[in-house]
């Protein structure tokens, strides 16, 4: 083998070890803990209400009616 061919070796090598660290450095900081995890679920749930909510307003006739008076002015 000639020296370059060792040296790109040597180099994609050394970046697959880089990156495969980086990943798994990355993974051991974004694990959640138990009242992270019920906090978000949390969250998303109160999210999920406040959209319903928002169907609810925006699908009423009511609204849509009003929405229609506006738009004529």
């Amino acid at each position: 083998m000639n020296v370059t061919a060792v040296a790109i070796i040597g180099i994609i090598f050394g970046c697959t070890i880089a990156m495969v660290s980086m990943i798994l450095n990355h993974r051991s900081k974004s694990k959640l803990t138990s009242d992270d995890s019920e906090q978000l679920k949390a969250e998303i749930n109160q999210l999920k209400e406040r959209v319903a909510t928002l169907e609810r307003i925006v699908t009423d006739s009511k609204y849509q009616l009003n929405k229609e008076f506006d738009s004529l002015n």
